[in-house]
Formats: structure tokens, C-alpha cells, sequence
């Protein structure tokens, strides 16, 4: 397994894990902000350019992108990672901030990266959202009486199972225009959600951070 650490220019909501020897890290346009106040060196600092306040420090590896282009800063940093052959992908400044509709376009691009052979985590505020797509995930407990959803992602999502939850689910379907997954909880120290024809977006409540 080689891990993949992409911090970008939304909210940060502190580190879970910190990156380390061995594993790639990346820095989307102002994502580079975020790592210098982290302490932490990208291998590549990506983007182009237009929320960094900061200059990038001295001798920074550094891709500039044009403007104008079809893949947002973070779609960018998430193709390099998987060129790089990160088969686990931490994305940190992915939530938040003042666009919804890069949040959106985030939780979509985890979908991508399942559909290329690795598992992508997007970090919000006590929360960590992946995708799986015709399998199973079974996730920790961390917070007592935690919250799990899980949202259809494309079309309508055959044949789910949901089990340690409050409310388990049986071989029923979802859809995206009906978001009856949200706000499940946790009532066993693990749950497994699996879906035997589509793709789920799963979120589940992580321990509160002092930051």
C-alpha cells in the first residue's frame, strides 16, 4: 500500500495522520499555505496560483497549470498521486471553504480514484466520506452513538446492506433523488455497508480533534 497525502485551499479541520516516510505528498495552489503551517515539505506543489497568498518557498518543486482547464487544482493533485501509483489517498482542504461546488466536485472525484484501483478519503469537520462501488467497507466506531450516511452516487444503487447500525438495511435500494442513508448510527464497534450493483458514498463521524 503506498499512501497519498493531497492538502488543498478549503477549510482544514486538523491532521489525522501526519504523512510519512514513504508516502507522497502534494499541494494543490494554496494547499501549499497549509502545509508550511503543518511543517510539512510536498514532493509537488500544484496549481494555478489563483487563492495562494503566500510565495511558494524556495526551491519548491512547482507545476503551474493554465487557468483555463477542465480539471479543478484538486482533480490535478488526485491524477498525479495516481500516476504515482497511491493506492490510498488522504485529502485534506477538500470541504468548505467558500465553494460548494468544489466540495462537490471532491466527493465525485472519489469516486474516480475507486474506479482507478485505490480508496480516497475526504476529510471534513469530524467526519471522512469515501466511496465504494459494487462491495462492501466496514468502518470503526470512533465516537459513541456516531453518525453514518451513505448516499447513492450514480443513478440508483442496488441490493444495500447495512449492518451494526441502528437502523440496518437489507437488500434495498437507493437513489439519488431520495437521500434516505443520512444520519444513521453506529450501535455495534463496526458497520458494514455494501452494495452489490453501484456506487455509495459513505461518511462516518470521526473523533473530535482540539485544534
Amino acid at each position: 500500500m503506498k499512501r497519498g497525502f493531497l492538502f488543498a485551499a478549503g477549510s482544514f479541520y486538523g491532521l489525522r495522520a501526519r504523512p510519512e516516510a514513504g508516502d507522497i505528498v502534494i499541494a494543490a495552489d494554496a494547499g501549499a499555505e497549509l502545509c508550511a503551517a503543518l511543517h510539512i515539505t510536498p514532493l509537488l506543489t500544484l496549481g494555478d496560483f489563483d487563492s495562494i497568498k503566500e510565495p511558494l518557498p524556495p526551491g519548491a518543486r512547482v507545476e503551474r497549470l493554465p487557468v483555463e482547464k477542465d480539471d479543478t487544482d484538486t482533480f490535478a493533485g488526485v491524477r498525479r498521486l495516481l500516476a504515482m501509483e497511491c493506492t490510498e489517498i488522504h485529502i485534506y482542504g477538500g470541504t468548505g471553504g467558500k465553494r460548494l461546488d468544489h466540495t462537490l466536485a471532491n466527493l465525485q472525484t472519489l469516486l474516480f480514484i475507486r474506479r482507478h484501483g485505490a480508496r480516497g478519503y475526504l476529510y471534513d469537520r469530524n467526519f471522512v466520506w469515501t466511496a465504494i462501488e459494487n462491495e462492501s467497507i466496514t468502518v470503526a466506531r470512533e465516537v459513541d452513538w456516531g453518525l453514518l450516511s451513505v448516499f447513492a452516487l450514480s443513478g440508483t444503487a442496488r441490493g444495500i446492506r447495512e449492518t451494526g447500525l441502528q437502523y440496518d438495511f437489507a437488500g434495498g435500494d437507493l437513489n439519488t433523488a431520495y437521500p434516505m442513508g443520512v444520519s444513521n448510527h453506529f450501535a455495534a464497534p463496526e458497520a458494514t455497508v455494501s452494495v452489490e450493483k453501484g456506487a455509495l458514498l459513505v461518511g462516518w463521524e470521526l473523533r473530535s480533534l482540539r485544534t
